[in-house]
């Protein structure tokens, strides 16, 4: 499968016309509409809904994009970290994590590392722990923040401990903002929002005991954004970190801790034995730097 094939491709995916990617790529159209036919043929699948000069893809279109997306991400990382051997540290570092109060540390480390090395880009991805610690094993992501409990086999570390605690959001006009501390039975009855991840689930189902099975589950989220957007008009309360939440206003949510309170660690993360770029290996240098 060829680099610049994926190339077309990706193009034409985009500009949804061949006529349009034909003009990006700067060659003529009957010729891309024959070199993706024939990629078609080689692959033995369709990739595109051709309904006059409107293009879409199929489903295993969609699939070999998300794919391309990444082997094509992929290559430049590789040659980056190639170029990486040179003196000047000027690449680029992706950094995964979800929405902890621990990216206040990784702020303060990234903060010091940009003095020194401020050619080098930091691309955040905000996910799931699951979503980026595929993309870790499969190299789209250099370094993770995961939120314990996390599977730390293969991987090296540092540990941020009892960073985040976890909290109650809620409207400030709603009579549980009153409280100072939420306890369960002020959430039975009510429609809460829960994190999407099982084992995090886990541990507010130890924290609710033999009630959890009473808990009205209205919804639940991946990330915490959108969970307090569905809080903020009346839908239910996300139980959450605080993490990134403590940043809205407070005329629209507010956040009560819960009690008996349950606080978490975050641990920084990067795959063991891995041959990294210069400036991954520089910034792996100043976490462990941070941490002493």
């Amino acid at each position: 499968m060829e680099l610049r094939l994926l190339r077309y491709f990706l193009t034409v995916a985009k500009e949804q016309s061949f006529t349009k990617a034909a003009e990006q790529l700067h060659i003529t159209q009957p010729t891309l509409s024959r070199q993706m036919a024939a990629f078609e043929e080689d692959l033995g699948i369709t990739l595109f809904i051709r309904n006059g000069k409107k293009i879409s893809l199929t489903d295993e279109g969609i699939l070999l994009k998300r794919r391309a997306l990444e082997i094509l991400n992929l290559e430049e990382r590789t040659l980056e970290e190639l170029k990486g051997k040179e003196e000047v540290v000027e690449s680029t570092i992706t950094i995964g994590c979800g929405e902890f109060a621990a990216v206040e540390t990784l702020a303060k480390i990234c903060k010091t590392y940009k003095e020194k090395y401020p050619l080098v880009q930091i691309v955040l991805h905000t996910a799931t722990a699951d979503a980026v610690y595929e993309m870790m094993n499969k190299g789209l992501v250099d370094i993770a923040l995961f939120m314990e409990p996390v599977d730390t086999e293969g991987l090296d570390y540092i540990r941020i401990t009892d960073c985040d605690h976890w909290c109650v959001g809620m409207r400030p006009d709603d009579p549980l903002a009153e409280k100072e501390f939420i306890k369960k039975e002020d959430l039975i009855g009510k429609p809460l929002i829960l994190p999407e991840r099982m084992n995090v689930q886990s541990e507010l189902a130890n924290w609710f005991g033999k009630d959890f099975s009473k808990l009205q589950i209205a919804f639940t989220s991946n990330l915490g954004t959108n969970a307090g957007v569905m809080a903020a008009n009346g839908l239910g309360y996300p139980i959450s970190i605080e993490g990134a939440a403590k940043y809205w206003r407070e005329d629209i949510l507010v956040q009560r801790r819960i009690s008996p309170e349950i606080k978490t660690s975050t641990v920084i993360a990067w795959r063991r034995n891995i041959p990294y770029s210069l400036a991954v290996r520089k910034m792996i240098e100043e976490i462990n730097a941070f941490q002493a």
